[in-house]
C-alpha cells in the first residue's frame, strides 16, 4: 500500500469506525504519547534500562513495531484533518534533505 493509500483507508476507517476525528490538539497529545512509548522501548532495548517483567526479543520486536505504526497512524491522521498529502511532503522533504546534505555527511569526520 503506498502512503496515499493509506491516507485513504485511515480516512475511511476515521468515519466508519472510529466516528470521527479527534481534535487536532487531542491528536498532538497522542502522538506524544506514542512517541514516549517508543522512547521507553527503546531505552530498554538497547539502553541500560530493563523491562519489568522479561520479554522476548521477537515480543520486544513486535511490540516497538506495532507503537511505530500507532506514531504513523496518528501523523496520518493529522495531515489528513490539516489536509496534508504526504507523499509529496515527504518528496519534497527528501529533495530538501538531499539539497542541504549532499557533501554534508560525506564529509563529517566523525561518520568516517
Amino acid at each position: 500500500m503506498d502512503i496515499s493509500e493509506y491516507q485513504k483507508e485511515v480516512d475511511n476507517w476515521i468515519k466508519t469506525i472510529g466516528v470521527r476525528y479527534f481534535s487536532e490538539l487531542t491528536n498532538m497529545a497522542i502522538l506524544t504519547e506514542e512517541v514516549g512509548e517508543v522512547a521507553r522501548l527503546i531505552s530498554r532495548m538497547y539502553g541500560e534500562q530493563s523491562f519489568k517483567t522479561e520479554m522476548s526479543i521477537v515480543e520486544q520486536k513486535l511490540k516497538l513495531a506495532d507503537e511505530l505504526a500507532d506514531i504513523i497512524w496518528v501523523v496520518t491522521c493529522i495531515a489528513n484533518q490539516t489536509g496534508i498529502d504526504l507523499t509529496q511532503s515527504l518528496a519534497l522533504n527528501m529533495e530538501k534533505k538531499s539539497l542541504r546534505d549532499k557533501n554534508r555527511h560525506l564529509s563529517n569526520k566523525k561518520l568516517k
